[in-house]
């Protein structure tokens, strides 16, 4: 598959991605996103300053002027690209992939995000080209910025009081653990909270059980209320409850909104198309508007501001706030998340307590199927399901999500990875059972 993704740049170093690749990035991104000023910030993994360094040069041959934030999180990155106004942001980053993967995740003024149907794909073009743009008259100048302080006095509002309350947070070895622990030094209990791009305590992916297997020894060992546990650039957050039970991300999207829908009644919230229908039933009960749309925070954002959305979520644990530019934060979605957790606590609530109102279906979470046309095969469940039995709600963006009275099924091609991505909740155990085999009879399976 291409690096050039749906929402971003990724692929494995030195392999699919190296030094060549990103000095041409770096010369044909300011002709895709114009504007003179660029920001650059990196995780630690060990092949981020090299990359750095080859995609900066580029971008001075370019003429720009860049500012070189050192290791960030990506919503520090996303944060110092609208309030100072840049006009392109790169953050080196490969996410939750393992340690032999790099990439880029691209903004431009506003910290709106750069995706395939907005400049990527453009930009793939270009750099397969095997040509380079001329370069500027003049290069641009390179400064070293540090601007961590100026990040953590804007988190620092959202922090709650914790007193009374037990967690872990577990930061992946990631870049969480610079934006999220000085706020609250040893009131937590923490793990992996060195950055080390190796990622030497377990996988920087929470979606992974054996990542989050550190977190719910300490929470169930410790007796604690509960854990959070980051991916490894920090724009994702996840949950486990008092019981040491995996929280499915969709689900935090109720807990989430809470705070927001009291201070503005009636406000949207945006959910993607894979959230469960109990989520969307405590939200409309609750007053909001809620709204599912496409997964991909690339998609995400964009749709927020076209709705003003306060809050928004998705099922891979991402959070976005119209509070942080519209962007999404491990970081903010954990402080909020402490504070309804805090606030319960103090009511005599536990964590799983507070999930009961929304977490009341029968789900399979996210199922992979590898078919060799996953376009042709969402067609081919479409036509099945509606052929047996009419459905009352058909969504047909984003692949479809199809909706019966007591069951639901989403089926989408991944935009990352070569699946097809299904989730299917049903009213009962039995009836889930049922649905999965017919729809796994339709795949083929």
């Amino acid at each position: 598959m291409s690096i050039f993704k749906a929402y971003d740049i990724r692929g494995r170093y030195g392999v699919e991605l190296d030094e060549a690749t990103a000095h041409r990035i770096g010369r044909w991104l300011p002709t895709i996103v114009a504007g003179p000023r660029v920001l650059i910030g990196r995780d630690a993994r060990p092949s981020s300053p090299i990359l750095l360094e080859a995609l900066a040069r580029g971008l001075l041959e370019a003429g720009c002027q860049v500012d070189d934030a050192g290791l960030t999180s990506t919503p520090m990155v996303y944060f110092l690209t609208a309030r100072h106004g840049y006009d392109l942001s790169i953050q080196i980053t490969a996410s939750h992939n393992p340690a032999a993967y790099n990439g880029f995740k691209v903004s431009r003024r506003d910290a709106r995000p750069v995706g395939y149907d907005t400049g990527l794909g453009q930009l793939e073009q270009a750099v397969a080209s095997g040509t380079l743009p001329p370069p500027a008259a003049a290069p641009g100048r390179l400064r070293i910025v540090d601007r961590l302080d100026e990040f953590l006095a804007f988190l620092a509002p959202w922090r709650p009081d914790l007193d009374g309350l037990r967690l872990a947070a577990d930061f992946s070895d990631g870049l969480a653990a610079r934006t999220f622990k000085p706020l609250f030094n040893d009131q937590l209990h923490y793990l992996a909270d060195t950055p080390d791009g190796t990622f030497p305590s377990h996988p920087p992916n929470p979606l992974e059980p054996a990542a989050r297997e550190p977190l719910i020894q300490c929470v169930t060992v410790g007796r604690l209320d509960g854990g959070m546990i980051f991916d490894g650039d920090a724009d994702r957050v996840m949950f486990v409850d008092e019981t040491g039970r995996f929280v499915r991300p969709d689900l935090m999207i109720a807990l989430l909104a809470v705070p927001f829908l009291q201070r503005q009644p009636g406000a949207t919230i945006l959910q993607d198309i894979r959230t469960s229908r109990g989520v969307t039933a405590f939200l409309r009960q609750a007053g909001a508007n809620p709204v599912l749309w496409k997964v991909g925070h690339a998609f995400a954002k964009a749709k927020m501001r076209e709705l003003g959305a306060v809050f928004g979520g998705e099922l891979a644990g991402h959070y976005y706030f119209r509070d942080f530019f519209w962007c999404d934060s491990g970081e903010l979605a954990a402080l909020v998340a402490l504070g309804e957790l805090a606030a319960a606590r103090r009511r005599g609530q536990r964590f799983s307590e507070l999930l009961k109102p929304f977490d009341r279906l029968a789900n399979t979470g996210e199922l992979n199927y590898r078919v060799p046309r996953p376009a042709d095969a969402v067609e081919a469940v479409r036509r099945g399901l509606i052929a047996e039995r009419a459905p009352d709600l058909l969504l047909d963006f984003d692949g479809c999500r199809i909706e019966y009275p007591d069951w639901w099924a989403s089926i989408r091609p991944s935009n990352t990875e070569p699946y097809l991505r299904v989730i299917i909740e049903a009213d009962s155990a039995d009836r889930l059972a049922e649905r999965r085999a017919c729809v796994e009879r339709l795949l083929g399976g």
